[in-house]
Formats: structure tokens, sequence, C-alpha cells
């Protein structure tokens, strides 16, 4: 070891002190990043508590260990929970748990209306706030239902986010639109009727639609006239578009022909104009067509306003 050698202050005595080891190597920086707030600075610092929580959460829910609510549902099935947890998680459920009946220290609650595999995933939502991709996949309608009766806000906007984007199909938008329209979802709802105007004969055709028809028929009503107005814009919209083609055709035409008469142009005239060698090509794009039709309204038979469609557009221009 390499020693550092001193010398002290009394004459002739000599301290020797060993070097201090080296710094321990940075440790690797793993989970989630977190910043914390002091008077001075921000410090930023790591820490994977959050996945080890998660995780514990969900053992908790699967083990469960020590539950104390059981919860049944309409085909017969009963998870295991706990009221703590339920209770944070959601209002309505705490409400329920104060006005359960059970035996001793145990409780029990019943969710009815959907399948128990989506009350699963709903009650495993409330301890860890995962899920897994292709559960929500196959019960996003359910799901989306629950958020809002139990009112967990956090498990509605993930419903909304992924129907929003890619969940949502033409199969299932008419219902989501009935469940947005009910659930309070303004966004979702806006999403859904728009992508009923657009592919409204194939939507027109799904099993949803039929249902639709059936049970809420003023919807239904609504439904088409937003489809008929929404057709009458369109319409508009391209008569308006083909307005002002023409319009600007006539502008172009009306300004090359002014650049005519007043500058004289190499393509068409005037001919007793001399023109430099090294002039730059006319910008005017109207001019080589214009030209045409000077020479055809110059040597037209049918000249009269009217008697032809060339001939009415020179009309209009002059």
């Amino acid at each position: 070891m390499e020693m550092i050698t001193n010398t002290s202050p009394r004459k002739g005595v000599n301290n020797v002190h060993p070097t201090p080891p080296p710094l321990p190597a940075k440790a690797p920086e793993y989970g989630r990043k977190e910043i914390f707030m002091s008077k001075r600075s921000a410090v930023t610092r790591y820490s994977s508590a959050s996945s080890t929580a998660r995780d514990l959460w969900d053992s908790l829910f699967d083990g469960g260990y020590r539950a104390d609510v059981t919860i049944k549902t309409d085909d017969g099935g009963i998870i295991y929970a706990h009221a703590n947890v339920l209770g944070m998680a959601s209002p309505v459920l705490r409400g329920m748990l104060k006005g359960a009946k059970g035996f001793g220290k145990k409780r029990s609650i019943s969710i009815h209306g959907v399948h128990q595999d989506a009350v699963r995933v709903f009650i495993r939502f409330l301890y860890s706030s995962r899920y897994k991709y292709e559960e929500m996949k196959e019960f996003v309608v359910p799901l989306l239902v629950l958020s809002h009766a139990y009112a967990v806000s956090s498990l509605k906007r993930v419903c909304e986010q992924q129907l929003e984007h890619g969940l949502l199909n033409l199969e299932n938008v008419v219902d989501i639109f009935q469940l947005s329209l009910l659930c309070n979802a303004p966004r979702l709802t806006l999403i859904s009727h728009r992508m009923i105007l657009s592919n409204f004969k194939a939507v027109s055709a799904t099993e949803g639609w039929k249902s639709m028809r059936n049970s809420h028929p003023g919807l239904e009503k609504e439904l088409l006239e937003s489809v008929i107005e929404e057709e009458n814009n369109q319409k508009e919209k391209i008569r308006k578009s083909k307005e002002r083609k023409i319009y600007l055709e006539l502008f172009e035409a009306m300004e090359a022909l002014v650049h005519i008469c007043r500058d004289g142009c190499r393509t068409i005239g005037p001919h007793d104009k001399d023109f430099n060698q090294n002039q730059t090509p006319c910008k005017y794009r109207a001019c080589k067509g214009l030209e045409l039709l000077v020479r055809h309204f110059a040597g037209c038979k049918l000249r009269v306003p009217g008697g032809c469609i060339h001939c009415k557009r020179m009309w209009q221009l002059l």
C-alpha cells in the first residue's frame, strides 16, 4: 500500500497515514426518476420503489393475505379483497362496505352486470393501477362502465385513451358512443360520433346499430340527422371549392390580360413592340391560354353571348 509521510510540527517526528481507499463505483440507476425539491436547488435521484411496490400490491391481491371482503359476481364467482384498499380507491365501494353485512370481520358485496374476469381486472387495477393489454382489449367496454359506476377516474382515463388509440372500431363504435353519453366522456363521444359519420354505411349494418334502433330510436334519429347535415356540409364545401377555383382562373386571366395590354408579352404581342432579347420569360401562366382564347374569339362566328362557351369566357373577361 502506498504510504504518505507528513512532517509533524515537532521537529524530527513523522506521522504516517495510509492512502484512503478509492470511492465506490457509481451504482447503476434503475427504476423511476424522482426529483426532490429543496430550498436551494432540485436534487435528482432514482428510485426502484415504484415497480417493487406495485409487485407487492399485486401479490397482496393474488394471495388474498388477510382479505376481509368477498366480492360476488353474476356467474357465481368470488373475489377476495381488502376493505381498506377498496375504500381508498373508490368512494362508491367505500359506501357499499359501510352498509355491507357479513360474519365477524368479513363483509360481502356484489358487482353485477359484467363478467367475473372483467371484475377481477377492475379490482386488480384498484390495487396496483396495472392491467394487461389483452385483458384491456377484451374488457374495455365493461371496464369503462365499472370505472364510471364506481368513480375510478384513473381507470376511466385509461379506457378512453385505449379506445382512442386503437380499440375503437366499426363493430363497437355504436356501443361506445352510447356509453360515452351515459358515462360523461365528451371527448370519447366526439371521436365515436366522427367515426360513425365517416363510416355510416358500414356502421349502420352492424349489430350495435340494429340494437340501438330497437332500444334508442330517438338516438338513431339524431345520428341520421347528423349524417344528412354532414353530407350537406360536404356538398357546400365542394360547391365553394369549385367557385373559388373558377374565381382564381378568372383572376389569373384578368391579370394576364392587363399585363398584355400594359406591358406586352413575347408570347402574343403586341407585335409592333421591340422586345429585349434578354427579357425573362413571362411569369403569367395564363398568357398562352389567353392567346388561344383571343384568336378563337377573333374568328368565331358564334360570338354572341351564350352562343359559344369559349367566347362566353372572353366576354366575362372583357
